[in-house]
């Protein structure tokens, strides 16, 4: 292990250790006194926490009853950069010409994807960042690429209307994008979406399923086998590589 792989947070001068975080805590802060108290609050969570020292450099009431906390303090805690771990891509990013070279030639036909948000999350802004021709990051999203057919249906998109519409399109594979996670929503309902697909009679005997692919900031690629979908894309994924694992998982470069 060299030295250079050992690092410690930085915050007002090189390898002080100092450290901000921000939470909040059911107390109320309106009157002094309870502010006293709950900054006293704070304080003792961020000894548990292992800051030492620590100061509460914001305080804001969050209605009558709760208060958000800003603190800053010092950790002990050493950083391994050796020890971090990145998990390796199972496919190569191609370009839009590559990834649609491969449908044509596996596929011979259009690959069609179906879009949207389900359950009650009304942002679209992540599967319109993938699927309008717009795009993001710099990159167009999969409406631009010639091969692929993409059906957004938009937002809060009841599950078993998705299951519907992917068989009506014939559909290739299904993405879901998933902002809101207030108490795991996005768990779940991907969990939900991944049961409706098995159990849609529409799938059932020679029927194949879509690829089912959920994304959204709050989502452990990890954890796809365990919610039953077949891919998962976290935070800054951008529209090229979601064509690049299409083409790869339903494209593969020696299909013929």
């Amino acid at each position: 292990m060299s030295v250079a792989s050992i690092v410690r947070p930085y915050g007002d001068t090189t390898g002080d250790g100092r450290v901000q975080v921000s939470f909040t805590l059911p107390v109320p802060s309106v009157s002094a006194d309870d502010r006293a108290v709950a900054e006293g609050a704070a304080l003792q969570l961020a000894g548990k926490m292992g800051l030492s020292p620590a100061m509460v450099v914001h305080t804001k009431p969050v209605g009558p009853d709760f208060t958000f906390f800003i603190v800053y303090g010092r950790v002990s805690h050493l950083v391994d950069l050796s020890a971090v771990t990145v998990p390796e891509r199972e496919f190569d990013v191609l370009s839009p010409a590559e990834v649609n070279l491969r449908i044509r030639t596996a596929l011979g036909r259009e690959l069609v994807v179906v879009g949207a948000t389900i359950g009650t999350d009304a942002h679209t802004v992540g599967i319109d960042a993938i699927l309008n021709v717009k795009g993001h990051a710099g990159e167009k999203g999969l409406e631009y690429y010639r091969e692929i057919r993409v059906v957004n249906l938009g937002a809060q998109v009841p599950v078993e209307v998705l299951v519907r519409r992917a068989a009506d399109e014939r559909a290739d594979a299904v993405l879901v994008s998933q902002v809101v996670t207030q108490r795991d929503a996005h768990l779940t309902n991907a969990r939900e979406l991944a049961a409706a697909f098995r159990a849609a009679p529409e799938f059932a005997g020679a029927a194949r399923r879509p690829l089912l692919v959920v994304g959204g900031p709050r989502f452990d690629p990890a954890e796809a086998a365990s919610l039953g979908v077949d891919k998962i894309f976290g935070r800054g994924t951008t529209p090229g590589e979601v064509a690049s694992y299409l083409a790869h998982a339903l494209a593969p470069a020696d299909a013929r």
